[in-house]
């Protein structure tokens, strides 16, 4: 019985991979045969972006069962930690494909410190008070970078709250961070191939964690608190080992978008960010990854894509996402997906056996 359910994990796996896969190939048919629109290919790394801010999220929320507000406070914190380094290494590290590696890595790792830093005390709340407290940070963090003001000359960084003018630098030292003007220069190294890698990482990452000992216990403790303790599971252990990967996955998000901007802000890492990414996981399916993936992409290009249609677009948004709700989550929905769209499963595992 192991058997088959870890084999059917593996195939549902494998389909997730390849409908990333196979996204990634139609994309670049589409951009040899010309039919890419400029619209499109500027949104091709964004979208990376909220795929991997989504699936992140959901381990958190669907996996875990804790609701979160301030995912775009890791997703900041990523993305400055990365830009703060891509700048002040531009000189000592040439190698550009290096050096947004070693951006990459930074990100993930300073959003996991505070994941851990956060997670402790924060994890021990529950329901609506850990909302509000998550949603704290992500307003905190972005503030206080706000009011910072970084710079970089012979003799090391400078660090200032109160302007760049009384940071006492050499006239050839390099501004760094210079408070909400934020990051400016950064090389943009973010490419829709990238993107698609880091995605394809992160679901691996995360879907291995689900189907682990580690990830059913963490599925034990959101289903029953007080079973998963009686049996001897670490509640505190289990629920900061995801909130702390889930922090990590949104700092290498963070990282992507960061290297895909002329001028990076932490206006733009607000609440709407959080609410967004939240919305990604809830219609995508709560606990559903590959639901996830196909929310944010469809979420984030729609809009745009129906510029054309002017003052319906926005309507045509608001139908899609009273749809999307119906349909993961109606009750006669749910019948009819199981129902037919279950029997129709049922069957191809069948041939397949």
């Amino acid at each position: 019985m192991k058997t088959k359910t870890l084999s059917k994990n593996f195939k549902s796996n494998c389909i997730t991979y390849a409908m990333v896969i196979i996204a990634f190939i139609i994309v670049q048919i589409m951009e040899a045969t010309g039919n890419l629109s400029s619209l499109l290919r500027g949104l091709l790394v964004p979208l990376c972006v909220y795929v991997i801010l989504a699936v992140s999220l959901n381990l958190v929320v669907g996996i875990s069962g804790e609701l979160s507000l301030g995912h775009a406070g890791f997703m900041c914190i990523g993305a400055f930690a990365s830009a703060f380094f891509s700048k002040a290494a531009m000189s000592s590290v040439t190698n550009e494909g290096l050096r947004f590696f070693i951006a990459i890595l930074i990100g993930a790792a300073a959003a996991a410190v505070f994941g851990i830093l956060i997670g402790i005390p924060v994890l021990r709340l529950r329901g609506d008070y850990l909302a509000i407290v998550t949603l704290a940070f992500g307003e905190i963090i972005k503030n206080v970078i706000n009011v910072f003001y970084v710079g970089m000359d012979s003799n090391g960084f400078h660090f200032s709250i109160k302007d760049q003018f009384s940071l006492g630098m050499e006239p050839d030292g390099v501004m760094i961070l210079n408070g909400p003007q934020g990051i400016s220069g950064v090389t943009k190294s973010s490419t829709f191939l990238i993107g698609v890698i880091l995605i394809l990482i992160t679901l691996f990452i995360v879907l291995n964690l689900i189907d682990s000992r580690d990830g059913r216990a963490i599925k034990a403790i959101r289903d029953n608190r007080i079973a998963a303790e009686s049996v001897g599971i670490n509640i505190t252990k289990y629920k900061l080992m995801a909130f702390t990967v889930s922090a990590a996955l949104a700092g290498v998000a963070g990282a992507l978008y960061s290297h895909n901007l002329a001028t990076l802000q932490a206006s733009k890492f607000d609440f709407n960010t959080s609410i967004l990414a939240l919305v990604f996981v809830v219609l995508g399916g709560i606990g559903n990854i590959r639901g996830s993936v196909i929310a944010a992409v469809v979420l984030t290009a729609l809009p745009e894509m129906l510029r054309f249609l002017s003052d319906y677009r926005m309507l045509i948004y608001a139908i899609v996402l009273i749809a999307m709700m119906l349909f993961n989550w109606a009750p006669k929905a749910l019948e009819w997906r199981e129902r037919y769209l279950g029997r129709f499963f049922r069957k191809a595992a069948k041939e397949g056996r």
